[in-house]
């Protein structure tokens, strides 16, 4: 199950939301270089990554930030960035620019914090915005629970792209997030299930004030628990892969 878009375009444009994904791209081709042996990507990781253990020892409570800008390949950026593009904009569209960097930081400080605290020995770095943007989808899931987003499901040969209500898809993430953590061991690598999941309520937290400022559930009424803009039309959703017939 992925994300492809929302359909509620924010008010004004997103400029903190497009400076972070410009950010870690920037620092992903920057960084390159450090990736081509072995012992140059340990060394780098050691001095920037968050490693448990080293922060158990007193040491490098500046990972804790510069953790957050880092990617371990391609795929893990593109798929970070696209969680971000699709629910940051609104979320910064209520919150101001300002403010929206802040509770950023705040919610992956938060999700770091909440991993270490699940693996205070471990040797392994973690890198990865993706305990920052689980804090912006559990802030977008309290002021915007039934805003669309299309999803694309892809089950062995079934595709099939279609809208479904965001507290469905969020719900189910955050869900999966919480199973998947129960069943790992998180000194082992792998992904930082525990991360997403602490950063996730963060998020959400983080936003009571502004949700309670807004109105509270008077706001879900006044604009149906969606963003207070038009919906984006999208001619081709829901929509299936073509079928591609073989020849006899």
């Amino acid at each position: 199950m992925f994300p492809l878009r929302d359909h509620n375009p924010s008010g004004r444009f997103p400029f903190v939301t497009y400076a972070i994904i410009a950010l870690n791209v920037a620092v992903f081709v920057l960084t390159m270089p450090q990736t081509v042996d072995m012992a140059s990507l340990q060394a780098f990781y050691g001095e920037w990554a968050m490693i448990p253990a080293r922060v158990s020892a007193g040491e490098g409570y500046q990972t804790l930030l510069t953790s957050m800008f880092l990617h371990g390949g391609f795929m893990h950026l593109a798929g970070n960035m696209l969680f971000l593009w699709i629910f940051g904009d609104n979320l910064e569209d209520e919150m101001g620019h300002l403010p929206f960097l802040g509770f950023y930081l705040a919610a992956g400080l938060g999700a770091a914090l909440v991993h270490y605290l699940s693996a205070t020995g471990s040797p392994v770095p973690v890198v990865g915005a993706s305990g920052a943007i689980a804090g912006v989808m559990g802030g977008y899931l309290l002021l915007f629970p039934k805003a669309r987003v299309d999803i694309l499901i892809i089950l062995i040969v079934f595709f099939r792209v279609f809208p479904v209500p965001a507290w469905v898809m969020l719900g189910l993430w955050f869900g999966m997030q919480l199973f998947n953590g129960v069943g790992s061991d998180p000194t082992n690598g792998g992904v930082a299930y525990w991360a997403h999941a602490g950063g996730f309520l963060i998020g959400l937290g983080l936003t009571i004030p502004l949700f309670l400022r807004l109105g509270g559930p008077a706001f879900w009424s006044q604009n149906h628990g969606r963003p207070p803009h038009p919906d984006a039309k999208y001619p081709l959703s829901p929509t299936r892969i073509p079928t591609v017939r073989r020849r006899k």
